[in-house]
Formats: C-alpha cells, sequence, structure tokens
C-alpha cells in the first residue's frame, strides 16, 4: 500500500451501534479480522482505536503500538503477533504529535494497562509523520517505553512539513501544523518539541532506537531528521542503529523503499520489548489520603488554578517541576494555571516556615502546594522536633490562608535514607513528614523509599543512573513519573461532579507550631555602632550566593562585643544569615535568660555566603520579648572573620 506524507489517513470502518464515552470506560462493541487475527474496535473520544490479539499471548501481554500508517509495512507486525505480541493503533492523524494527541494516548494507554492488562512497557513502531507522535510520547514517557522501530520518521517539523531545509516540505500540512499548535511562522522555527530535541530522559532510559531509511530520500533528508536525531541522542548516552536501505525501488523521491529484514526487525522488538522489564509499580509509594479533589475542581471545573512548589534545589533546579507544570498545562489545556516557583537551594522546613507567606502565599491564592523539606533537613542538621513544628505550621498556616487549599508532602531520595532503608530504619525525616500527612489526611511522596527499593531491584544504580542528591535525568523522570501517579490517581473522571470537600481544621500535633511565620525588617533592630545595614550588600570576596540574597539590604556585624537588640510579640524568633567565608560566633539571649553560643560557619561556608536559618528561640509565650544578640570574641578554627550578616528577622506570632 502507498501512501503520500501530504495527506495520507489511515480510515477504520467501524459499524457502531452504541458507545460510551472513553472517560467512563471504554467499551469495544466491534470485533472483525486483521491479517487473520482477531481485532477490537472502538471509539476513544470520536477515535478510532483497535488492538490486534495474538493466537495465544505471550505473559505479561506485550505489545506494540503503532503510531501512523497500520497498514502500511505490516510484515513485523504479522510476524510479531505470531510470536504473541498484541498491536494497538489509534488514529490522531494529522495532529502531529501534539498535546491533545498526547492526551488522547495518555488515555489509551491507561485503558490497556488498568483494563485489559497489556505490559506496562511498549515498543513503538513509527512511520514517516508517526515519527511525530512515538517521540512526543516517548519523551514524556520514557518509563513505559521498551524500544522504538522507526521507519523513514520525521524528526523536526522545520524539514517536514515546513519544508525550510532541502526537502520540498508541504505547505498544506505546514499550517495545520501551524494551527493545531497555535504557532506563527517565526514561533515555529523555534519549536523546542521535535523528535530531535529533549532526548536525555530518553537516553537516561537507555531505549534502544532503530531507524530504517531510505538511502536518498529526497522526501525527508536523512541529515536534517534521522542523523541528527542519532548524532544528538548517542551523544546523550542513547542506544541508536541506522539501517540504510539500498535494494529495490525507492519511490516518491526515496521515501518509499521495501523492508528487506522484516524477520530481523521484529526481532529487534521482540528482544527489547519482551519479557517486560520488571518495574516496581509507583502505586505502594503514593498515598493520596484525602486525595486533590479541591485543586481538581479549580482546574477542570473552574478553569483557574495556582500550583506551587515549595523546597530546596531539588525543586528549585529544572527537572520534575517544569515537567509537572507541562503535563498539567497539556492536560488541561483550557485552563489558566499560575505557577509559582518558590524552590531556594540549601532550604528545609524550617526556612519553608517562615518564608512561606512571602515566598508563596503573597502571591495570591493557591489551589495546589507540593512541600519537600526531608533533604535539606538531614543535610542541615535539623533537630525532630524542629521539624514537626515547622512541617506541622506549614500546614495549618497554608489552610488557615485557604481552608481548601490541596497539600501534597514529598520525600525526595539521598545517600543517607538508603542507607537508612537498608538497614530496617524509616529516616526521622521522613517519619516526621508521613505523620504531618496522617494527621491532616495529605498526600505524601515517599519517593526515597521508593529510590531504594527499585535499586534493590536493579532498575538501576545510584552511581551510574541517579548520581546524586540532584538527579540525573533519570531521577527527574522518576520522580516527575511518581508524581503524575498521584495527579492521574486523583484527577480521575470519577471525580468530575464532586464538590470540594469542606476542610476543618484538625486539632494540632504540637502545641506551638510556627504556623504564622513570616519575615521582619531588618531595620528594627537597634544596634550599636558595631553594626550597620548596607543597603544594597553583595559579597566582596568572589564567593557567589543564592538567588535572592544578594543586592539587598544585609544588617552587618563582624567587630567583636557588637551588640543589638530586636523587639518582637511571638512564641518564635530566629534570624536569617548568609554565612560565608569570614562568618563568625554569635551569643544570644531572650529577655535577658541565659546567654547561649552559636557557630554560623557551616561546611559550605568556604564555598558561598549560605542563607542559613537559625531558630533561635520557639514555644515562648505569645507576648511581646527582647531578644539580644552580641558578636563573640571565639570564632571557627575555619573562618576568615567574626561576621554575621542578618537578611530577615524571623517571627512566628
Amino acid at each position: 500500500m502507498k501512501y503520500t506524507v501530504a495527506r495520507f489517513c489511515c480510515v477504520i470502518f467501524l459499524a457502531c451501534v452504541s458507545f460510551f464515552s472513553f472517560c467512563q470506560h471504554p467499551v469495544s462493541f466491534h470485533t472483525d479480522k486483521w491479517k487473520g487475527f482477531a481485532r477490537v474496535n472502538f471509539l476513544l473520544e470520536d477515535h478510532a482505536a483497535y488492538y490486534v490479539k495474538p493466537a495465544k499471548a505471550l505473559p505479561g501481554n506485550p505489545w506494540v503500538w503503532r503510531t501512523s500508517f497500520p497498514d502500511w509495512h505490516t510484515e513485523m507486525d504479522s510476524l510479531l503477533l505470531a510470536k504473541g505480541f498484541h498491536i494497538v493503533f489509534l488514529n490522531v492523524d494529522n495532529q502531529y504529535g501534539s498535546p491533545s494527541a498526547m492526551r488522547l494516548y495518555n488515555k489509551l494507554y491507561q485503558y490497556l494497562t488498568d483494563s485489559v492488562s497489556f505490559a506496562h512497557t511498549v515498543a513503538l513502531e513509527a512511520v514517516s509523520r508517526g515519527g511525530l507522535y512515538a517521540y512526543a510520547w516517548a519523551k514524556r514517557n520514557p518509563d513505559k517505553v521498551n524500544c522504538i522501530y522507526a521507519e523513514a520518521p520525521v524528526c523536526d517539523i522545520k524539514s517536514w512539513p515546513g519544508g525550510k531545509g532541502k526537502g520540498p516540505g508541504d505547505s498544506t500540512c505546514w499550517n495545520q501544523f501551524l494551527q493545531i499548535f497555535s504557532l506563527t511562522e517565526q514561533q515555529a522555527l523555534l519549536f523546542k518539541d521535535n523528535p530531535v530535541d529533549n532526548l536525555e530522559g530518553m537516553a537516561a532510559f537507555k531505549i534502544p532506537v532503530l531507524h530504517v531509511i531510505g538511502y536518498d530520500d529526497r522526501l525527508l533528508p536523512s541529515d536534517e531528521n534521522t542523523y541528527m536525531l542519532a548524532q544528538r541522542y548517542t551523544a546523550l548516552g542513547g542506544p541508536m542503529s541506522i539501517y540504510p536501505v539500498t535494494m529495490g525501488p525507492q519511490e516518491l523521491s526515496g521515501h518509499h523503499f521495501p523492508i528487506e529484514h522484516a524477520g530481523k526487525w521484529a526481532d529487534f522488538i521482540a528482544q527489547n520489548a519482551y519479557p517486560a522489564n520488571d518495574r516496581l509499580p509507583y502505586g505502594p509509594y503514593v498515598n493520596k489520603r484525602n486525595g486533590l479533589q479541591n485543586s481538581f475542581n479549580a482546574i477542570h471545573n473552574n478553569k483557574e488554578a495556582t500550583v506551587a512548589f515549595l523546597g530546596g534545589s531539588i525543586t528549585y533546579n529544572p527537572g520534575w517541576r517544569d515537567k509537572i507544570c507541562r503535563y498539567l498545562k497539556e492536560h488541561y489545556p483550557d485552563t489558566k494555571f499560575h505557577f509559582i516557583a518558590a524552590g531556594i537551594p540549601s532550604l528545609g522546613s524550617l526556612p519553608h516556615s517562615f518564608r512561606l507567606q512571602r515566598d508563596v502565599l503573597d502571591s495570591g491564592k493557591v489551589d495546589l502546594l507540593f512541600v519537600e523539606t526531608a533533604v535539606n533537613d538531614r543535610v542541615n542538621g535539623t533537630d525532630s522536633l524542629t521539624q514537626m513544628l515547622a512541617l506541622e505550621g506549614i500546614v495549618r498556616h497554608a489552610r488557615r490562608t485557604n481552608p481548601q487549599m490541596d497539600i501534597v508532602l514529598m520525600s525526595f531520595a539521598d545517600e543517607q535514607k538508603n542507607d537508612d532503608y537498608g538497614k530496617g530504619i524509616t529516616p526521622v525525616e521522613i517519619a516526621n513528614l508521613e505523620r504531618v500527612a496522617a494527621h491532616y489526611g495529605l498526600p505524601s511522596l515517599n519517593m526515597a523509599k521508593e529510590v531504594h527499593d527499585k535499586i534493590r531491584n536493579k532498575e538501576f544504580t545510584w552511581t551510574y543512573d541517579f548520581k546524586d542528591v540532584h538527579p540525573s535525568p533519570y531521577g527527574q523522570e522518576l520522580y516527575a513519573a511518581t508524581i503524575k501517579t498521584l495527579l492521574n490517581n486523583c484527577f480521575n473522571d470519577n471525580n468530575l461532579n464532586k464538590q470540594s470537600s469542606q476542610t476543618t481544621m484538625a486539632a494540632p500535633l504540637t502545641k506551638q507550631s510556627i504556623d504564622n511565620g513570616g519575615y521582619v525588617d531588618i531595620h528594627k533592630a537597634g544596634t550599636d555602632n558595631g553594626w550597620k545595614i548596607d543597603e544594597n550588600w553583595e559579597p566582596s570576596d568572589g564567593l557567589s550566593t543564592r538567588d535572592g540574597f544578594a543586592h539587598m539590604p544585609v544588617l552587618v556585624g563582624d567587630k567583636p562585643g557588637a551588640v543589638l537588640s530586636f523587639k518582637f510579640k511571638g512564641n518564635a524568633v530566629g534570624i536569617a544569615i548568609v554565612s560565608g567565608s569570614d562568618a563568625g560566633m554569635i551569643t544570644y539571649s531572650i529577655d535577658n535568660g541565659a546567654p547561649k553560643t552559636i557557630n554560623l560557619y557551616t561546611q559550605w561556608s568556604n564555598l558561598l555566603h549560605l542563607p542559613w536559618y537559625l531558630l533561635l528561640g520557639s514555644e515562648l509565650k505569645n507576648t511581646n520579648h527582647t531578644l539580644h544578640i552580641k558578636i563573640a570574641d571565639s570564632k571557627d578554627a575555619k573562618s576568615k572573620g567574626n561576621a554575621c550578616r542578618i537578611v530577615h528577622f524571623l517571627v512566628n506570632g
């Protein structure tokens, strides 16, 4: 069967008596034969779909997903059916791998894996423009793909349908692409979701790729498509092979060619897709508790939602957070999202409890809040009681501003937590987080336990795959997949007609949580001449800072014996400082109580001026108090000075 790239559309004739919306549960309503095998046809939101059943399925139900032109070069599919594979097709032609097409792909995948018990990983087959679909889905779901087999695939829309290189392109399809993606011509030339783009996740999962191409394809020139993808993918460590067909008729400007070794290519798929990868499911590490009904209603029904991300460097760095934002926008294209990225490296639960108001809540009503604290609480040495005061305080403070705010508490992985779980110990930070989540009915994600278990299951290694507490692309994909599992479990169509829950605040777990924490202006302090305010402080020693902790007013004291006083009303007080190479020690007291000394120099102070939050008093009476601070004579042996640089006073009142 021949086709034209410009306008070929596979039409499947379905004898339809009645059908149900896929969002309720897909119902097969017509069975026929395909190549002598039983084919089950159904509709997915008015799009024709089917799966072909082998005479005897292999254990685990492995399957192949054809992304386009399902009746072109079917020799491989017949061989795979004979081996025990299922063959699947969904007709979303003329969508060019768009987000709306990917949403349908996700629905079909969920149905086939959940309701028909197909394997949770799939082999993708792509022909020509089908490359846009295969790579779009694989890049969004690298954990679900066994391998990709592609024949002369489109790998860059500028080549086809754009015709901006050597190939002729197709003006009709190009205009259709622009319309579907809502792009101008200039924007399309800067499009960054081509198959050749953003291959890091696929490469991290080592997805084997095989392209069979015409040796002189003038419609889809290989150097603009396959060769470019291969160069980028292999440079990232992805395994890829290319087989140029040189025999037989080369038609349609070299874009049509015979398949010489159908059995060999069928074996490529069979060897990579069976037996299916024995990966642990995400479900056991996801606890939905009371779910996310309120944010679901905001997203799905109100069509406007604010989603905030509060955390340390793992939240600040690009990766899982960007993927979740993209996932939400693509799945709910009619919803206006406001995303608040409130990640600051090095900060854990204590800093979050005081900066929540300014960095998150002051930006408007928040519908969904993701919070991560466990990694930095361990690294920063935050004691268990302070963790509880801070974590519960974050929840109570957030819920007081919006009683229906959904909050997700997350535990990310580090090597120390791997060691704890290896010894059968639940890390203190995670135990505290889960205790707070359970008490308030909040969803939680224990990705630290997940990473440990998956490493033990030999799915990957920490050293070569996950690599660091700041995850590699592999780890970012794993985190994103687990978070999407929670969202899928909570944002399902069964929630469409449910009302937002009336959230009543549970009784507090701790007596005096930091539930109204905030920053207080450093100009409110009383000081002697040993202190001064630098209204636009920046480091003078060449060390770096974190974003938001330079070019701002900083209260600086660097002379031993210099004193300040700070009057406040509340039950907890502290200071946010920047601790650099000259950080000293301070002696402090509250209301003329017994003085205490604290070292401001940290293990990272020789590397940067680190934001460091110190709780100097907690569980006080909620009345007026005075904090006294004095620069100590002594200092850390590694420090170059006696400096104390205060960025904010911290008060819970």
